[in-house]
């Protein structure tokens, strides 16, 4: 049987990396990835409790939310940063040091 500790270790473990990646990497869409990945996590955290909440479903109509606010969130990252590298050549936070020209 899974309890809710191990729910919650590969919820921090799966956090873990996402910082890790967030932390490490110089490509703007792997720093996307690894928030994405911190989102995940938190997802799992919200889905894990509510499924040993036997009163209502309030984590997984949170986590509900918390996929479709990320998804968009995605989507309007992923269009800046095309439109950062039509601009300057590259997705490499550390190489933009200005907005405007």
């Amino acid at each position: 049987m899974i309890i809710l500790t191990h729910y919650l270790l590969v919820s921090a473990g799966l956090f873990s990396i996402g910082i890790y990646v967030v932390l490490s990497k110089q490509n703007a869409i792997q720093v996307l990835i690894g928030i994405e990945m911190m989102l995940n996590a938190a997802i799992l955290n919200m889905v894990a409790f509510g499924k040993f909440d036997k009163i209502n479903n309030a984590g997984q109509t949170f986590a509900l939310f918390a996929i479709v606010l990320a998804a968009a969130s995605t989507a309007v990252a992923l269009a800046i940063v095309l439109n950062v590298y039509r601009r300057h050549q590259t997705i490499d936070p550390g190489k933009i040091n200005q907005l405007k020209d």
